[in-house]
């Protein structure tokens, strides 16, 4: 569960497949931090960085479009392997945004990495949340994960979060209610329909997705594990049948995906839900790159389904 925090701060938690070294140095390594820092799409070039009580990081960000976002921050204090503390989105011209306070500790051999950002007001807070989550920013802290995974055991990972205003038992029960599932999973402008099967280790969901100019696509998700923490389940397509197919537009898409779904509470009514995705079983050199080529895709398609999620969620 979440730390608390004040109304003029906004809170973030992970936990990372890693130990506490691995994670400080993915932050306070140039060439790492180059690697997963800002949202997807976005590439990072250090001009100096020295990580110490009044050192600083100058660094400027580069956006899918061209645009480039200087930076310079001030580190206040530095624990080695335990806490940051520094200001963020200050340049030569502005000032800084807000406050950052980073505590890392140990969980088991993994990383919990907790981060407060501190603003003027409660209202500034509301509205960096807003820009935050238009602009993709989140993605950073999925960015990494997918980092660690890559640097800590090799594995070719995506990753995304979201939290949403609920209990963990009300999302647990729209995730595994097949009729509730079909309801915000689809892509934008397709439906979707289970045709047979339940949500229980062991069995499968057959289903068809319907969308625009009479497409239909058939598929099984596979359950593995079916917990109040997490779900594991296979996803293949399939035809009309159910035998195994290729999905319709992407021919050089993995046959099979293993998806791995964290529920965990943040409140007593918020719950961040955790997506982990990885090619299943043999796979050719380019099926897994035609995965790891679609991570923005990815991201895009699961955001859509994660908006429907919270409007199914929370109608206002």
């Amino acid at each position: 569960m979440s730390q608390a925090y004040q109304p003029n701060e906004l809170y973030i938690e992970r936990i990372y497949e890693a130990p506490v070294e691995a994670v400080w140095d993915a932050w306070v390594d140039p060439e790492k931090v180059g690697r997963w820092w800002g949202p997807r799409g976005f590439t990072l070039t250090t001009q100096q960085k020295d990580v110490r009580v009044g050192g600083t990081w100058t660094y400027t960000m580069h956006g899918p479009d061209g645009v480039n976002y200087p930076n310079k921050t001030v580190f206040y204090e530095v624990e080695k392997y335990a806490k940051l503390v520094y200001d963020h989105g200050a340049n030569d011209e502005q000032p800084a945004m807000f406050r950052v306070t980073v505590l890392f500790s140990n969980e088991s051999g993994r990383t919990k990495m907790a981060m407060w950002m501190t603003l003027a007001t409660a209202e500034k807070a509301r509205e960096t949340e807003k820009f935050i989550k238009e602009a993709g920013g989140h993605a950073t802290w999925d960015r990494l994960a997918e980092f660690l995974a890559t640097t800590q055991t090799n594995e070719d990972k995506f990753v995304i979060n979201r939290t949403f205003t609920a209990s963990v038992d009300v999302i647990f029960d729209i995730w595994t209610d097949p009729i509730k599932f079909s309801k915000w999973l689809p892509p934008k402008g397709f439906t979707q329909q289970i045709l047979r099967g339940e949500v229980r280790p062991g069995d499968e969901l057959f289903y068809r997705m319907d969308g625009p100019e009479n497409v239909k696509m058939f598929g099984k998700i596979r359950y593995r594990e079916v917990s109040k923490t997490k779900l594991v389940y296979t996803q293949i397509f399939t035809d009309e049948d159910g035998r195994v197919s290729r999905h319709p537009f992407a021919p050089t898409w993995p046959e099979s995906m293993l998806t791995t779904v964290r529920f965990y509470r943040e409140a007593a009514e918020a719950t961040r839900v955790e997506i982990t995705w990885v090619v299943d079983g043999e796979a050719s050199d380019i099926e897994r790159q035609t995965f790891h080529g679609a991570k923005a895709g990815m991201t895009q398609g699961w955001t859509g389904s994660f908006d429907k999620l919270e409007a199914y969620v929370d109608p206002r």
